[in-house]
């Protein structure tokens, strides 16, 4: 082959960012970082890091999830189970002044997980919260339900935080990524909570049991109850073999 000459085109520097999504008291929740450095020095952004010489970016981004929350990523082709998240490549962001420091190109990443505790901070980061994603994706940010500002996210986060939260309300219609959302094993008011806070819909109880439980391979019987919520015990189901719904379970029109 002919001679390369690498310096004969600029460098830039590869990154990947984590949409993180959880649901925390009925509502969908993102991970937030308050950025220790600069740029945006104080301002909220999404976790994520450089990527290394040594990693794809696969490897990344699962590299990112353990230091930001301690979970692993798994096959996600198939519901979080245990200790793990569902991890998946969301988009590519290459706007050339998308990062005051230098060309950087992010390869954001979506990942899901169950009720999630209190974050900790690392790298660079000087605090990391759950923020709800109506607040952080509102006009000129706004405040947390515990009071906590939310100024506008720092770098092309909101707009990669709203693509993220666009997909996991697409999926959910046609996969059983819902589930990525809920304990190993559930209720069906679990799961329809679940639905309710990704897609900010309150939907009818009956309707939705008859739906998810008459869809073959999304929902398999685990033979156990739960009280946890109060009432009557209630039937507790686990993930099926299903990873494509049909039918799908439509989103209402609001």
């Amino acid at each position: 082959m002919p001679p390369y000459d690498p310096s004969a085109f600029p460098p830039f520097a590869v990154t990947v960012d984590l949409v993180v999504l959880t649901v925390r008291r009925h509502a969908l929740c993102a991970l937030v970082v308050r950025r220790g450095e600069t740029p945006f020095q104080g301002r909220w952004a999404l976790p994520g890091g450089f990527v290394r010489a040594d990693e794809d970016l696969g490897a990344a981004a699962a590299r990112e999830l353990v230091e930001e929350t301690g979970l692993c990523a798994h096959d996600p082709a198939a519901p979080a189970i245990g200790n793990g998240a569902h991890l998946e490549q969301l988009a590519t962001y290459g706007d050339p002044g998308r990062d005051p420091r230098m060309r950087v190109v992010s390869v954001a990443h979506l990942a899901l997980a169950p009720d999630l505790p209190a974050p900790r901070a690392g790298g660079d980061a000087h605090s990391a919260r759950w923020a709800p994603v109506e607040d952080l994706l509102g006009p000129g940010g706004g405040t947390g339900g515990d009071g906590e500002e939310c100024p506008p996210l720092a770098f092309d986060h909101a707009r990669i935080l709203d693509d993220g939260v666009e997909r996991a309300r697409s999926k959910i219609e046609y996969s059983s990524l819902a589930t990525a959302f809920c304990p190993p094993e559930f209720t069906v008011g679990e799961l329809r909570r679940v639905y309710e806070a990704v897609w900010g819909v309150v939907l009818d109880p009956r309707n939705f049991h008859r739906k998810v439980t008459g869809t073959p391979g999304f929902l398999v019987p685990s033979g156990g109850t739960t009280t946890r919520q109060g009432g009557r015990p209630a039937q507790l189901f686990r993930a099926g073999a299903a990873t494509v719904l049909n039918p799908p379970m439509l989103r209402p029109e609001v």
